[in-house]
């Protein structure tokens, strides 16, 4: 007997918009001060996407775990705002219920008509195709299918890289994952993501990637000193000492999957493994030499 489909509930963000709670990572898909703002302010304004779109008109996007759809029509949005440009997208997502579930609750009410079609189409049928936006969205591990990706050769301009957290959701940070990832950024592209952990950030240069930080705002809390990533093959701005620093401590062991399909459990007991044996410095030794707070 196959089990119930999840019920998916609109939480409230401080930002008016509405994301999900994941009872089987524990999260919600989005930061609880603003789903939205997280899309816009995290991926899609970091990159400029509507001043690249036009640039390189066709833009080439990623979007690994697509959930809500949010990081996309915020993308959408955008180069629908510039004016001119359009997008060749690529979206891999686990569960059709999610961005099912956006279309049913009414979630897409807050975008633009174009974009609201855009996440009806990707939620009904997995493909979109207008003047701006191409798009086929990839169901299923995407262990698995960012391996499909790769066989279509697709070389993005743009990686919006959002899993649940490395600690609830290992298996989409590993070093083999973030390789298979890497194949897929073109030569000048940009992977942006809302993780600043040290294991995800040596995964990324160990995938041979340059990386840097999107800075936290000065009135950010101690355990804020980072918003995300960056990461390109081209040179970066530097990280900040506290952050090289960051990555030569015991937190810096990167989660591994050799074979890409085991469970998080396994995953998370095989770095535990490694940090056990690790000479490194302790990662609570070097917060307090820079006085962080560890997260809530």
């Amino acid at each position: 007997m196959s089990a119930a489909p999840p019920t998916w509930t609109p939480v409230p963000t401080d930002d008016g918009s509405y994301t999900f709670y994941s009872e089987t990572f524990q999260e919600t898909f989005h930061s609880r001060e603003g789903a939205r703002q997280e899309a816009e302010q995290k991926y899609v304004q970091q990159l400029q996407i509507g001043t690249w779109a036009a640039q390189r008109s066709p833009l080439r996007i990623l979007d690994v775990c697509y959930g809500l759809g949010y990081n996309t029509a915020a993308a959408l949005e955008s180069v629908l705002a510039a004016g001119e440009g359009h997008l060749q997208w690529l979206g891999l997502e686990l569960d059709p219920t999610v961005p099912q579930a956006v279309v049913s609750s009414n979630l897409i009410q807050e975008w633009s008509p174009p974009v609201q079609q855009m996440l009806r189409d990707l939620a009904q049928t997995g493909n979109h195709q207008s003047d701006r936006f191409q798009g086929q969205l990839l169901w299923g591990d995407a262990r698995q299918t960012i391996q499909e990706a790769i066989a279509q050769n697709f070389q993005a301009d743009a990686i919006f890289l959002d899993p649940f957290s490395p600690k609830r959701c290992p298996q989409l940070w590993t070093v083999e994952f973030l390789q298979l990832v890497a194949r897929c950024l073109a030569p000048q592209g940009r992977l942006v993501t809302y993780c600043r952990a040290a294991a995800v950030r040596t995964a990324l240069q160990l995938a041979g990637l340059q990386i840097t930080n999107l800075p936290a705002p000065a009135s950010a809390f101690a355990h804020r000193w980072s918003l995300g990533t960056i990461a390109a093959w081209e040179p970066l701005p530097s990280l900040s000492q506290a952050e090289q620093e960051h990555l030569h401590c015991r937190a810096a062991v990167p989660y591994r999957d050799p074979t890409l399909q085991d469970t998080a459990e396994v995953i998370r007991q095989r770095r535990d493994r490694e940090q056990q044996q690790s000479e490194l410095e302790s990662t609570s030794a070097w917060r307090r030499r820079w006085g962080l707070q560890a997260d809530p």
